[in-house]
């Protein structure tokens, strides 16, 4: 066992989170993403909310600082009337962690095509629409 490590945190994806480096992007998946289609590595996650990953992951996980896009969420289409209310708590969890961080959105099958080309794809249980994050690692400084 670790000291410190969240409990959310598997051996797989803190290997994952190990092994990626600068410049490397992790996707947190909500439970309509096509994960495995999308995958180049994948961690299961079902039953966790996104919420709760990205904080377990923000934790250990620094940003690259030297990217606006960092911190990507997945564009609503237009006329979709779906909740995002979720955004709001994400940015509350990114700012807990990286204050100067923002938040930025790309189109839906730009992401779709971004999301391919990430080292993993995390695969939670989040039931709310438009709640994929694209996270892009930066340095330990």
């Amino acid at each position: 066992m670790l000291k410190n490590v969240p409990k959310l945190l598997s051996p797989e994806l803190l290997k994952i989170l190990c092994a990626m480096g600068h410049g490397d992007e992790i996707v947190i998946g909500d439970g309509n993403f096509p994960a495995a289609a999308n995958a180049k590595r994948l961690v299961r996650a079902d039953g966790i909310g996104a919420c709760a990953m990205l904080d377990a992951i923000l934790q250990v996980f620094p940003l690259d600082q030297y990217d606006d896009n960092n911190f990507v969420l997945m564009q609503k289409c237009e006329g979709d009337a779906a909740d995002v209310s979720i955004w709001q708590e994400y940015e509350a969890i990114l700012k807990n962690y990286e204050p100067q961080a923002k938040v930025s959105f790309e189109e839906r099958f730009a992401y779709y095509e971004r999301a391919k080309k990430a080292f993993a794809v995390v695969a939670t249980g989040e039931e709310k629409q438009y709640a994929n994050i694209i996270l892009k690692k930066g340095c330990v400084l």
